[in-house]
């Protein structure tokens, strides 16, 4: 078990049975690195103060960029995959303390009061004083996880396998040109069946759901330094000026 502030590990596992309420640890990753699917008995908080990542569970995928942060509840399988080289500052929280905050996955904007917190706290022995600063600044990393509000950050994935089959090989490539009734032949669907139970099962449009996926993998491109016209291409969209259009929409 970790003891002090100093040479702090970066496997997760050490994180789990501190006796504190927040662990905090930094790890960086390389882009297109990624992990199988897992899950902690603390509730994790994945922030990434450099590059994108997508975490994906059986209820959603979600993409976290940077300056925002996922908020992974106690026991949740997940993985994630590294959309570009990533700099991830993670914080493990305890089952107690993980209970005020929604019992749901969510993407947060990292306030700066946040980040700093975070930061701070690594700065401390893994096992602070819980009456002094490193006990203040756990309490508050969990207060302002618990008040973020959630960014638009969502793409849920159907339960339908067929329909899943779809979103998969968007999130792959999302300049796929099929239109939704290519999508539909494809799945072997009728376009109104396809229509209606994507609705039902996202609460999305088959074609809002491909937007905002278009609008965060262009978003991911250009963190990684493509050139507008490059990022577009890559998700779908014949000119620079129609997925700024559209981003601007989203």
């Amino acid at each position: 078990m970790l003891r002090t502030g100093q040479n702090r590990s970066t496997n997760p596992c050490d994180y789990q049975d501190v006796d504190r309420a927040v662990a905090a640890m930094a790890k960086e990753f390389a882009s297109g690195t990624s992990t199988l699917a897992h899950s902690h008995r603390r509730g994790q908080l994945l922030h990434a103060v450099k590059g994108i990542m997508m975490a994906r569970t059986a209820d959603g995928a979600w993409i976290v960029p940077p300056r925002h942060a996922l908020w992974i509840p106690p026991r949740t399988v997940h993985s994630v995959e590294m959309r570009a080289a990533v700099a991830m500052r993670t914080v493990y929280i305890r089952e107690g303390e993980a209970r005020e905050i929604p019992a749901s996955c969510k993407v947060i904007a990292v306030s700066p009061l946040l980040r700093e917190a975070i930061l701070a706290l690594m700065e401390e022995p893994v096992l602070y004083a819980e009456d002094g600063r490193g006990g203040a600044l756990a309490k508050l990393v969990v207060d302002e996880i618990a008040r973020a509000a959630a960014a638009e950050f969502e793409l849920p994935l159907p339960a339908n396998k067929r329909l899943g089959a779809i979103c998969e090989a968007l999130i792959e490539d999302p300049s796929l040109a099929l239109d939704i009734d290519g999508w539909a032949d494809r799945a072997g669907l009728s376009r109104r069946t396809l229509t209606r139970k994507f609705r039902e099962e996202t609460g999305l449009s088959f074609g809002t759901w491909r937007r905002r996926l278009r609008a965060l993998s262009a978003a991911a491109h250009l963190s990684e330094g493509a050139s507008p016209h490059a990022a577009a291409r890559k998700a779908g969209y014949r000119s620079a000026s129609a997925l700024m259009s559209m981003m601007r929409r989203a």
